[in-house]
């Protein structure tokens, strides 16, 4: 009877640990079900990050006023915000970007040469009119003899302010020199006006130093200063001075800088640089 009942416990626990091993082929838990299905499920379209370096009013805004369209088509564009012209152009050439948006053709095709880059131009995006802005005098005719006028210290803006104030009767350049005009090309100071080049960046910062300063738009703003409102004198709209992105030749015409450059280029761009700026700024598309 000892030996009968000996068997059978062993017999049950046979059984018992068969059905056991048998029990995950039989009845698969929830959580195994459902690997399966996620693992056959395609994989999200893959995002590519484009870096792009901007001054931040008004590039960084207009870039980052399209970030959800740029996410929508596949882009992650990351926004890095820089305060003066030289270091986002290095980094592009270096590969630490893969795009800037703050600079005009003039400015750029001065910097190749200057630093034998060969950044190019993908797309034309604004244009923002140069102006000169005084806390000290309400017109140009004003300024007495001797005023001290400030400018901006690179070649393509300093031109561009020399040949702004030659427009409105403060200077004489010598003939043919137009927007590539130094200080020694000034041929006719009849208010012996004092002028000094300073960092652009500088400028709205150090206005009431100065009884002129002529400040390129983007740091105008940034002083709140209005272009339309403020200037003493200004750029028309006819000015060539058109703000680009910029990328290199081994990627400008990847799909994802294409696909940058034409919501830059779109009707949504326009209607939010018409609203935003209200004409201190205008749309070159």
């Amino acid at each position: 009877m000892k030996k009968l009942t000996v068997s059978l416990v062993a017999l049950f626990l046979m059984v018992a640990l068969a059905a056991c091993g048998q029990k995950p082929a039989e009845s698969p838990s929830p959580a195994a079900s459902a690997a399966p299905a996620a693992s056959a499920t395609p994989a999200a379209g893959k995002v590519v990050t484009l870096k792009v370096g901007a001054t931040s009013v008004p590039h960084a805004e207009i870039l980052n006023a399209i970030k959800d369209k740029m996410k929508a088509q596949g882009v992650n564009l990351e926004v890095i915000e820089f305060n003066d012209y030289v270091q986002p152009n290095v980094q592009v050439f270096e590969k630490q970007l893969d795009a800037n948006f703050f600079q005009h053709q003039p400015y750029l095709d001065q910097f190749n040469q200057d630093k034998n880059e060969n950044l190019v131009k993908v797309a034309g995006v604004h244009i923002e009119p140069f102006g000169a802005y005084s806390q000290k005098v309400k017109s140009a005719a004003e300024l007495k003899e001797g005023a001290s006028v400030a400018i901006p210290n690179d070649p393509s803006n300093a031109g561009r302010a020399l040949a702004l104030m030659e427009k409105n009767g403060l200077i004489k350049l010598k003939d043919g020199v137009g927007i590539k005009g130094t200080v020694a090309d000034i041929v006719e100071n009849s208010k012996k006006l004092q002028i000094k080049e300073l960092d652009p960046a500088m400028l709205p910062r150090t206005i009431g130093e100065f009884d002129l300063a002529l400040i390129n738009t983007n740091y105008a703003l940034q002083a709140n200063l209005n272009p339309t409102k403020d200037a003493l004198f200004i750029e028309d709209k006819n000015s060539p001075y058109v703000n680009i992105l910029v990328s290199r030749p081994d990627n400008k015409d990847s799909d994802a800088m294409q696909k940058l450059a034409k919501e830059l280029n779109s009707a949504d761009v326009k209607k939010f640089i018409e609203d935003k700026y209200k004409g201190a700024i205008v749309p070159a598309f």
